[in-house]
């Protein structure tokens, strides 16, 4: 289909542009931007006035539930889910069940996205069989596969020579990994920031001291082995002071922050709000500021939208039994708006957070506007307010701390590869 956005503010942050053009669909691809094609007709024209057109976003920490975990989450929701925030391209986690510890099962993963016509699945392996911390993947038989990074997600990974040999395997073959730093041994047991209000609630607390040793120990192990590591969800300002000495250091370290983490601190979980249960766990108002800065300063590549979809029954139970993790794709968009505004930070330059930045990570093409590009694109109006309900998230899981409150900016169109596959 022959598609002519119009009227919109084409913005591509890879490429400085910024001007009211119109945006030229066909056969997948981007055809043009504000100069018509030759013989150009339309067969479909979308009214962008007053909306923003730009490249489709890009997420980090998006976890589909399958296969294994349908009961949380099916592949089919959680792509419609993206689709509704604009993603149209997205790393999955290894963290299902069994996890992505194989090759047919990242292959069937990848046509199962492919047969559902939306978003651009990219799945990130497992480091050891089973995150289990044993015994090594074949890394490579998994990157043929489709993978395209390695993690252990969420899973601890105590066995510190582990670690060392398989970012030994990962450096000597190229591939990049992915880990979450946070100590297992401080961590344990603790679901809130070691804080006044874990104190107060009584709640088994995380010290900021789990995410510091942890990047002590990578960073010590990235000079050893001079591997690329990508740092999933930063969450404490000493993490953002030690990722921004070793950047100048020089080491191949790049990192993340999740969007509720700009936003939110311990004090939101309230009197033991179970939605308010996240891992990394919200830390304090300190910590908060400290990632904001360096999201504006560019210590911090990327924001994710740390997307982990719960059933209602593991969420509705005492704070500390809760599973943790909230739905974020949806709310990818509106979070970021929220915190260019607060922070005054351009749209562009936030709009890359979510784009041009994670997409590098990744190691894909930076969706963009320039003729030829695939058409992953997203048209949203910055300033139309909506309330966060239940039956708005197309996401099969409905858990997130911003249930009832408003928020401003909305998905209107998503393409990808030019095909439509979500209007709102």
């Amino acid at each position: 289909m022959k598609i002519e956005i119009v009227n919109g503010r084409a913005i591509d942050p890879a490429r400085s542009l910024d001007r009211v053009a119109p945006v030229y669909v066909s056969d997948g691809a981007i055809a043009g931007v504000g100069e018509r094609p030759p013989q150009w007709r339309a067969e479909r024209v979308i009214d962008a006035s007053g909306c923003v057109v730009c490249p489709g976003f890009v997420d980090l920490a998006t976890r589909l539930r399958e296969p294994g975990l349908e009961h949380k989450a099916t592949l089919e929701s959680e792509l419609a889910a993206a689709a509704a925030g604009g993603v149209t391209s997205l790393a999955c986690l290894p963290d299902t069940d069994p996890p992505l510890d194989e090759p047919g099962l990242v292959e069937m993963l990848k046509h199962r996205a492919r047969l559902t016509n939306q978003s651009r699945v990219y799945p990130i392996g497992a480091l050891t069989v089973g995150l289990q911390g044993t015994t090594l993947t074949e890394m490579s038989e998994l990157a043929e596969a489709g993978c395209v990074a390695f993690s252990h997600a969420d899973v601890p990974l105590p066995d510190t020579q582990m670690l060392l040999r398989a970012m030994q395997y990962a450096g000597t073959f190229g591939h990049r990994v992915w880990l979450r730093p946070q100590d297992p041994h401080l961590a344990r047991g603790g679901v809130a920031h070691d804080g006044e209000v874990a104190t107060r609630l009584g709640l088994p607390a995380i010290p900021a001291a789990a995410e510091s040793i942890a990047l002590a120990t990578i960073f010590a192990l990235v000079r050893e082995t001079g591997v690329a590591v990508h740092l999933c969800r930063l969450s404490s300002a000493k993490g953002v002071d030690m990722v921004r000495a070793a950047k100048a250091d020089g080491l191949p370290i790049t990192c993340d922050v999740g969007v509720h983490h700009l936003h939110l601190c311990d004090i939101d979980i309230g009197w033991f709000d179970p939605l308010a249960n996240l891992m990394p766990p919200l830390r304090s108002t300190r910590d908060r500021a400290a990632l904001r800065a360096g999201l504006a300063d560019g210590t911090i590549d990327a924001l994710c939208s740390d997307h982990a979809p719960v059933d209602d029954t593991a969420k509705q139970v005492p704070f500390a039994e809760a599973d943790p993790g909230a739905t974020g794709l949806e709310l990818l968009l509106p979070l970021t708006l929220k915190w260019a505004a607060e922070d005054k930070v351009p749209l562009t330059r936030a709009l890359a957070a979510i784009t041009a930045a994670p997409a590098a990570i990744i190691g894909i093409d930076a969706p963009g506007l320039a003729t030829g590009s695939a058409a992953d694109l997203c048209v949203f109006d910055p300033s139309k307010a909506w309330t966060v309900q239940r039956e708005s998230l197309r996401s099969q899981g409905k858990n997130t701390p911003y249930l009832g409150i408003e928020l401003v900016g909305q998905v209107r169109c998503t393409l990808v590869a030019g095909h439509l596959v979500h209007e709102a």
